[in-house]
């Protein structure tokens, strides 16, 4: 069970610099590429949880201003965005024990993430948004203090807040159920939209029933994963993506996956992982190889010769590489962006 909002931030245990306010709170969080592996795993205790790895996005997140109330309770935000009120609300509400807590006050909003295609648009919001508040009382919170937040406020949160390890996270509960190193194996990703004129409502859409056979698939692809991590094999993690790519086809497939990867192994890419709430989709090569680069936008530029007859977009390439962390050095690195 998560701990009450309440009981998350204690003044006596948390940094307060008094005197020291800022007169707005900042907070940035960044987005994500969809799942290299989603499903039903056991916690430690052996309770079977849905939880999912998730795949970073270098050049695209969400910042978030927190502007102060003394007066009033309420948070003011974008109209469309209740996640994003309901977050600041919990936030403000941990830090009603702190010498000149805000009451209430403004959310705003500046995002690059687009809505409803699997790139974690809403709980990229609602992570700056909880960081920003924070950011006002002087605070920097844990990850899982964050993260109990965020699926409080949106029910169910991918891992973006845990920025410096590969985890497998339970999106529904904002618990880690393993911390599988601190780095992906460096990777390309060709990007694409499989369904650019579709968007996915995650709160309407309905919970994956995985049958026996697939919750045992899930099982050995934790191990391969764990494995892939630690000898930063692409190769593995890649076959690890394409599996569970292709159990999500019973849930909510993507058109011409199956096209997808077989242009991506023609070009010497390692397999294909896709939102599992979502429309993207991502090509996957090994990065480690001279040539990696150069077969990454042969495979780029075929594709989007024939995105028009396919129905589908190529939307960007990016890079995963040595380090997953928090984006300062050259530990993600964005290449460009073709849309």
């Amino acid at each position: 069970m998560s701990a009450p909002v309440q009981e998350l931030f204690q003044p006596a245990d948390r940094p307060y610099r008094v005197g020291a306010h800022p007169d707005v709170g900042v907070g940035y969080a960044p987005a994500h590429h969809g799942e290299l592996l989603q499903g039903m795993f056991g916690d430690p205790a052996g309770q079977p949880r849905r939880a999912l790895v998730t795949l970073p996005q270098p050049g695209r997140g969400t910042r978030a201003a927190f502007h102060p109330s003394y007066s009033h309770g309420g948070v003011l935000g974008p109209p469309a965005m209740t996640k994003v009120r309901r977050a600041a609300m919990l936030a403000l509400r941990g830090f009603a024990n702190y010498p000149a807590a805000a009451k209430g006050g403004r959310v705003e909003i500046s995002s690059n993430i687009p809505c409803g295609v699997g790139m974690g648009s809403s709980t990229s919001d609602v992570t700056a948004t909880i960081r920003a508040v924070a950011d006002f009382h002087g605070v920097q919170l844990a990850e899982d203090e964050v993260a109990r937040l965020a699926v409080t406020a949106e029910c169910a949160s991918d891992s973006i807040m845990i920025d410096d390890r590969v985890v497998l996270f339970a999106h529904r509960d904002g618990v880690v159920l393993e911390t599988f190193g601190h780095r992906l194996p460096p990777m390309y990703v060709l990007s694409c939209d499989t369904e650019p004129a579709a968007r996915v409502d995650t709160l309407r859409l309905r919970p994956a029933d995985y049958d026996e056979s697939e919750v045992a698939n899930f099982g050995v692809l934790r191990a391969a994963l764990r494995r892939a991590v630690v000898l930063a094999d692409a190769a593995l993690l890649g076959r690890v993506a394409t599996a569970s790519s292709r159990i999500n086809q019973r849930y909510l497939p993507k058109p011409h996956l199956e096209l997808l990867l077989q242009r991506c192994l023609q070009h010497g890419g390692c397999g294909i992982q896709v939102a599992h709430s979502g429309t993207v989709a991502g090509l996957l090569f090994d990065a480690v190889p001279p040539d990696a680069e150069h077969r990454l936008r042969r495979c780029a530029a075929q594709l989007r010769a024939s995105a028009a007859e396919l129905g589908i977009a190529v939307t960007g390439l990016f890079a995963v590489s040595a380090v997953f962390g928090d984006g300062s050095a050259a530990d993600l690195q964005a290449m460009e962006v073709l849309a």
